[in-house]
């Protein structure tokens, strides 16, 4: 047998045991892994990328990131003169999207060529503070800016429309659900919104809880919109359907949820900056799992995923964190 083949043999069979032992886990315990990124970045967000990889904003170098968990490096990619990128998403076509309150603008990095391309708001939008995107079922990126707006941006075209958001400064997380339809939450609003696709106007859903602080939102395969509500330290859930609410409060003294994911499985996962932890939540048991991070005060701000993991930016450790939730 040549020395070329043993490698190709040894490439695939024993690399897939070397990763499956690394990220193992328990039936009930997830396995936590934490990646350094260099020193300064303030990774905010995070979005999975290909073959395995996470793309991550470096918020205070103004630089787009990605990390391979495998080697351990991180490469990263400038965005230009006064970029804070925040958020940061994959598109349809398969490349990064980031929202960055530096440049007051959407910025497309192609993964292949490392090319940015910038839309840049309109002029008389001011300082929008742009936070997070989602692209809905018809390739269209819609987008908040916690200085009182959300907006959309057409890809295609580079048509970029913004609109004035209720009760003013706060727009925060934003999501899409399984049958197309956006919602964004207000952290300073205190609601969640569900946008019209067609106008652009935003129905205000108010939680029970007043002044709960909602931060960021997710759906999951059913269409429910899960919430953190930062200042109630509690879970929120509001069903479409049903246009009924339900909150949960956090385990623990002072819960901070800030955070929030749903995986393949519609289980919710949160980060809380109090417990300097992950928590699970399984909504058919209406239970709390708490998991805490291996650096303290890690402070992850935002939480994205795919079968069987679940990605996190430690913004406070310069750190990646991948949590490993299958086998």
């Amino acid at each position: 047998m040549t020395s070329q083949l043993c490698l190709f043999l040894v490439s695939i069979f024993v690399f897939p045991i070397f990763y499956s032992v690394a990220f193992g886990q328990s039936d009930t315990t997830p396995f936590i892994k934490e990646f350094t990124v260099p020193p300064g970045s303030h990774p905010h967000d995070v979005a999975p990328a290909k073959n395995g990889s996470v793309w991550y904003t470096a918020q205070r170098l103004g630089e787009l990131g990605i990390l391979d968990p495998i080697s351990g490096k991180s490469h990263h990619i400038g965005l230009g003169q006064g970029s804070a990128p925040h958020g940061v998403i994959v598109g349809p076509d398969g490349a990064p999207w980031i929202t960055d309150g530096g440049l007051n603008a959407i910025v497309r990095v192609d993964p292949t060529t490392e090319n940015v391309k910038v839309f840049r708001l309109p002029e008389n939008t001011g300082n929008a503070n742009l936070n997070t995107a989602t692209f809905d079922h018809n390739g269209i990126l819609w987008f908040t800016g916690q200085g009182g707006i959300y907006g959309s941006l057409d890809p295609n075209t580079g048509k970029m429309k913004v609109f004035e958001a209720p009760k003013g400064q706060g727009p925060y997380g934003i999501c899409t659900t399984p049958d197309g339809q956006v919602y964004f939450v207000s952290l300073a609003g205190n609601f969640l919104a569900q946008v019209d696709l067609d106008t652009g106007n935003a129905t205000v859903l108010n939680p029970p809880t007043v002044d709960q602080g909602a931060r960021r939102v997710w759906s999951d395969s059913t269409g429910r919109l899960w919430i953190t509500e930062w200042n109630a330290g509690s879970l929120g859930m509001y069903d479409p359907v049903t246009k009924k609410w339900k909150e949960w409060k956090l385990p623990g003294q002072n819960p901070q949820p800030y955070a929030i994911f749903v995986d393949d499985k519609d289980i919710v996962w949160i980060s809380d900056f109090s417990s300097n932890a992950i928590v699970r939540f399984s909504p058919s048991l209406e239970e709390f799992q708490s998991f805490p991070f291996p650096s303290p005060d890690a402070k992850v701000r935002q939480l994205l995923g795919r079968t069987g993991e679940i990605l996190g930016a430690e913004s406070a450790t310069d750190k990646i964190v991948i949590i490993r939730t299958t086998k």
